[in-house]
Order: structure tokens, then sequence, then C-alpha cells
């Protein structure tokens, strides 16, 4: 009896060390937050205004002889953006099993458990800046111009709401022609396509910036909510672990007694 209360006092302890750990992440994870969702939210507006200037561009006849307008013959690069840290629920998760379901391509990593789990130089998907997004477009322009790829594009995580983020593939080359798209009537200097070739690593840096920060997003999100579950999971089980321990100690205390009065009674 007395090993049982000593490994249940033991349990008791153990959970509580677990349950400041939860706290702790969770009110760091809610700490970035709002930070997040600004990011987010800016980058998502620069990205669609570029993607609209580009939409209008590609509407050009001219414009469809772009090598960004043509699919190559080589296999797909894919950029995967997962956390940089675990702990966040199925998040991380549902982005490899997306990536598994693609297929056999050509990975290049940002965060740093897709790092780690490609075989690559650490790349943080928090740290991601702006600079190093257009860094990695115009790279990866040249070799989808060069035809090295078919075609490029972006495993990430669509933030829906506080409570849904799901993984998501985007391609952003080659371009396609929008349906609603029109040609604008403007005049481009000195003339649509070069304009276009021009626009396009800046467009498909908004659009890998824009995905890093919604998908950074959507992991402190995750990883708040995977921190609330987990500490109202360890708080009922501490609450059964001391109910287990107090039922235990009554009876060591119950037997005790016992001993006692049948030992006076000899």
């Amino acid at each position: 009896m007395g090993a049982d209360i000593k490994s249940l006092r033991n349990r008791i302890k153990s959970v509580k060390s677990t349950l400041h750990l939860t706290k702790a992440m969770g009110l760091v994870a809610s700490s970035k937050i709002r930070r997040a969702q600004e990011a987010r939210i800016k980058s998502e507006q620069y990205a669609n205004a570029l993607g609209s200037i580009v939409d209008v561009l590609s509407a050009s006849q001219e414009c469809e002889k772009s090598p960004y307008m043509r699919e190559g013959k080589g296999k797909a690069k894919i950029v995967v953006i997962a956390g940089d840290r675990g702990l966040a629920g199925g998040y991380n998760v549902n982005v490899f099993r997306l990536v598994k379901e693609l297929g056999h391509n050509d990975i290049y990593a940002i965060g740093k458990k897709a790092c780690e789990r490609y075989g690559q130089s650490i790349i943080s998907s928090e740290a991601f800046s702006y600079e190093d997004a257009y860094s990695l477009a115009r790279e990866l322009c040249e070799d989808f111009k060069n035809g090295k790829y078919s075609k490029i594009g972006i495993v990430s995580t669509e933030y829906i709401s506080m409570i849904s983020q799901e993984p998501r593939l985007t391609w952003l080359l080659p371009l396609t022609k929008s349906e609603n798209a029109n040609e604008s009537g403007a005049i481009f200097e000195p003339n649509e396509i070069t304009i276009l070739n021009e626009a396009v690593p800046i467009y498909v840096a908004g659009l890998l910036y824009q995905a890093t920060r919604e998908s950074f997003a959507c992991e402190v999100v995750a990883r708040r909510s995977a921190m609330d579950s987990a500490g109202k999971n360890a708080t009922t089980m501490i609450d059964d672990l001391q109910l287990k321990y107090n039922r235990a100690r009554q009876g060591a205390i119950t037997q005790e007694i016992t001993e006692i009065v049948a030992g006076s009674g000899e």
C-alpha cells in the first residue's frame, strides 16, 4: 500500500510539472498570435495586389510567349513550409502527409522540422524574411525558365479560422491565364511580355513570403490549441490521480488503525 501511495504521489508531481510546461508554451504561443496574424494579413494583401497585376499582363496574347507561361518537361519543384518546433497538434504531420501524397519531387524545405525531415540545412520559418523569399524566387524562376523543372509549387498551411488550418498545394509556375482576366487596355512600356518577365520573380517572392507568414500564423494558433487541450487533459488526470491517492492514503490509515485496535485486544 505504501508503494502505491508513493507511486501516485510521484505521478501527480510529474503531471503537474507537465501542466506548468503546457501553460508556459501556451502563453508563448498566445503572445505571438497577434503579430503573426498581422503579418499574415499584410502579406496576403501584398500577394493579392501582385496577383492582380500578373493577371492583367498574362491576359495579353503577347505574354503567351513568355517562358513562365509554358510547362517544362522535368519533375516538379516543391517548396515545403513546416514549423520550427513540434507540439502543435497535427500541423507538421499534415504538411508532410500532403507532400508524400504528391509523390517524388525535388523539395526545398522551409522550417526546422521540414529541413530535418528532408535532410536540408536549417532555415527558420519564423525568421524567413521577404529578402529570403526574393532570393529564393529569383533562383526558382531562373531554374524554371531554363527548363530544369516542369512546375514549381508550394505546400503550406492555409489559415481558415482559429480552430481550423489545412495543408494546401499552390502552383506558382507556370502561370495560368485567369478565366476572368481581360486585357485592360493599358499601355505597357516597352511591352507586356518584358514587364511580365520582370514582374514574375517579384510575384513569386510575394507568394512565398505570404505562404510562410500564413503557415507561421497557423503554427502558433495550432500550438496554443494543442497546449490548451493538453492542459485540460493534465488537469483532469491530476484530479483522477489525486482521488486515487486520497483513497489509497485513507485505506492505509484505516489499515493501520485496524492493526492497532487488533493489537490492543490481544
